[in-house]
Parts: structure tokens; sequence; C-alpha cells
């Protein structure tokens, strides 16, 4: 079994995908990119991702771009998952979650949730490339 996931494994997982770069947001938060598409970004504080009993902006939510919206649906729906969505990302291929809750994911579950995101952004060469390279 593989050990529970922990913030510094977003970045180590996210660099060992192929032709990856990362940009600073403003507040110097880190983006993931492949080929200037972002695929996972470390979100600053915003009105929409709020603590429910305290009204506090979580400071603390990863966004993981996911293939397909029945994805997203599985990631968000299902009650022992920790991502969740809110309604600004209605209608956006991502879901949520708070760096608090990452440990509720092991390694590989981690693992899994980033190639998808690199899949879903990467262009369709380097994504059949990748999976020629990786998948049985």
């Amino acid at each position: 079994m593989a050990r529970r996931a922990r913030i510094e494994d977003v970045d180590e997982l996210a660099l060992a995908m192929p032709h990856v770069t990362v940009v600073r947001g403003s507040s110097g938060n880190p983006v993931y990119q492949v080929g200037a598409k972002s695929f996972i970004f470390f979100r600053t504080p915003r009105p929409d991702a709020v603590d429910p009993d305290t009204g506090e902006r979580y400071p603390d939510v990863i966004v993981f771009w996911v293939p397909s919206e029945s994805e997203k649906r599985a990631l968000v729906q299902d009650p022992d998952s920790p991502f969740f969505t809110t309604a600004h990302f209605d209608g956006h291929l991502s879901v949520l979650l708070r760096g608090a809750h990452i440990g509720e994911l092991d390694l590989d579950e981690l693992r899994e949730v980033v190639q998808d995101a690199w899949l879903s952004r990467a262009s369709a060469t380097r994504a059949r490339r990748w999976l020629a390279e990786h998948r049985l």
C-alpha cells in the first residue's frame, strides 16, 4: 500500500511529467503547465471556497484539471473523496482539493489525478506518446 500523499508530492509528480513548466501566479503560487496550458495550480483564497462554519476563505485550494465532466462528477460525488467543486467551477473541467485534506489520498491516488490532469491538457501527440510508454 502506498503512503499517504503530501503537498510536496504535487510538485514532484507534476514535474515528473514531460514538458512541464512552472509559472508563478500573482501571489507566487505555482501553476503547472504543459504546452502553455495549466493542468494544476495552487489557488489564492477566493470567496467561492470558504469554511462553512467560519466563513473564512480556504487558503490551501489546489485545482486539478480532469478529462471529462463524468470524471469530475465521479470525484466530487464520491462521499469518500476529498475533492470538491464550487459554483465558480460549473462547466469547468477541474476539481478542487484542500491541501489540508491531501493526506486523505494515498500517493498512488494522487499520482493518478496528476497524470490525468496532465493528459487532459497535453497535446494529443504528447498524450499518445506518454500513454504508449506508460500504459500496458
